[in-house]
């Protein structure tokens, strides 16, 4: 059975599109396709990629998603604009925070966000953002589980039972999950820490390869003969051995 899996987004709607032509091209419209979140935030048309997966899977298209961290901001930035990820580095609302608020809510037509009162912007926001796309991203999954892989969004904390895990380690683990060379018993496949390729890691691949900063939007493929990493020519494979082959 083939699997595929997309990388962060963070509202690149033209190159989630190409990547789902990739996709497409390799396995069919049919094809299962997970994508590893951070839909929103940074790039220019965060509204266009919620409405591309929303209504991909409503037409019933076989896409996954999980929940990144940067898709919790939107809806509870709309139940409480001083809302604080209580794992964000610096301890501030979503939008002053500079973490590409602004460009999501640019994309709903609220401009100029951190130039403004936090309250008028908030009254905006619930005025122009359909109160649907906030219930998707907020009733997302926060991983995914197959017997190829366990896809989610920043990885797992080491040692703990799947069922166990929080949700504050699945969309914003780093070091513990990246040093910890275990077998997890499946293949993790994340993204959350960019990197300048593909990268696999015997018990984990990497696959944001930051689409946001001027990098590309990866796609891969799993199957029975391994990982495989999906160009404009063609699959390649990316091996386990902390690169990817040539």
């Amino acid at each position: 059975m083939r699997i595929y899996a997309i990388g962060d987004i963070h509202g690149q709607r033209a190159m989630l599109e190409a990547a789902h032509d990739r996709i497409a091209r390799d396995g069919g419209d049919h094809a299962l396709v997970v994508h590893v979140g951070d839909l929103i935030d940074r790039g220019p048309d965060s509204r266009g990629v919620i409405e591309l997966l929303m209504d991909g899977q409503a037409r019933g298209r076989n896409w996954l998603v999980v929940k990144g961290n940067h898709d919790r901001q939107l809806p509870n930035f709309l139940r409480d604009p001083r809302w604080i990820d209580p794992r964000a580095a610096e301890q501030k609302d979503w939008i002053a925070r500079n973490s590409g608020a602004d460009t999501t809510l640019a994309s709903y037509g609220v401009n100029d966000a951190m130039l403004r009162d936090l309250d008028a912007v908030h009254a905006e926001a619930l005025a122009a953002i359909p109160a649907d796309h906030a219930r998707w991203l907020d009733g997302l999954p926060s991983w995914h589980l197959t017997p190829q892989a366990l896809f989610v969004h920043a990885g797992i904390r080491p040692g703990l039972d799947l069922h166990a895990q929080i949700e504050d380690d699945l969309l914003w683990i780093r070091k513990p999950f990246h040093q910890d060379p275990r077998d997890h018993g499946v293949l993790v496949v994340h993204g959350h820490t960019p990197v300048r390729r593909a990268t696999h890691y015997g018990n984990r691949v990497n696959i944001d390869t930051g689409a946001t900063y001027d990098g590309t939007l990866t796609a891969i493929r799993i199957d029975e003969a391994g990982v495989w990493v999906l160009d404009d020519s063609g699959p390649r494979p990316l091996h386990p051995s902390g690169t990817d082959a040539e």
